[in-house]
């Protein structure tokens, strides 16, 4: 049963880098083992630098994250650990599931996939997608939607840090 529109989904703001990385450390701080994050956006949009944020609050230095188009996945060590897979150069579903992302969620981390439409059919249905665009030079806009009860939790105490 998905929880109930109003409570599952959030729309904020943010008016730079600095505070896009806060609001993705206060996910960080929220997030549960086997989250899976979902983000969508064009380029610049601000995936990568809400996904330094979350690294940040797993305690994960965040010099240590950037894009891994070229890698694909990289594996960041923190409180809980990390998967930051990025689909824009695969050419269908069947190479992110050849990535072995059914494999990295069984090892009850935290998967956070950009371009996330792109593999959307099968991400767990228990995902925080999570949409961003730019709407000014340095203004961001975040659209959330908890597709479950862990991603639900965790927007729910998203919603109260950022207060």
């Amino acid at each position: 049963m998905s929880p109930p529109t109003s409570a599952s989904s959030w729309s904020c703001e943010t008016h730079s880098v600095d505070e896009t990385r806060q609001l993705g450390a206060h996910l960080g701080e929220a997030l549960e083992p086997s989250s899976v994050i979902a983000l969508s956006g064009n380029l610049g949009a601000g995936k990568t630098h809400l996904t330094q944020g979350i690294a940040e609050g797993l305690g994960i230095e965040r010099r240590l994250v950037n894009s891994p188009t070229f890698a694909l996945v990289q594996e960041y060590a923190g409180r809980l650990p990390v998967f930051h897979f990025d689909t824009y150069r695969l050419r269908n579903v069947d190479e992110f599931l050849d990535l072995g992302f059914d494999e990295y969620l069984s090892l009850r981390g935290v998967c956070i996939i950009e371009w996330a439409e792109r593999v959307a059919e099968v991400l767990p249905a228990d995902t925080l997608t999570v949409r961003v665009s730019a709407t000014g030079e340095s203004t961001r806009l975040f659209e959330w939607q908890a597709g479950g009860e862990v991603s639900l939790r965790i927007l729910q105490t998203l919603r109260n840090r950022s207060r």
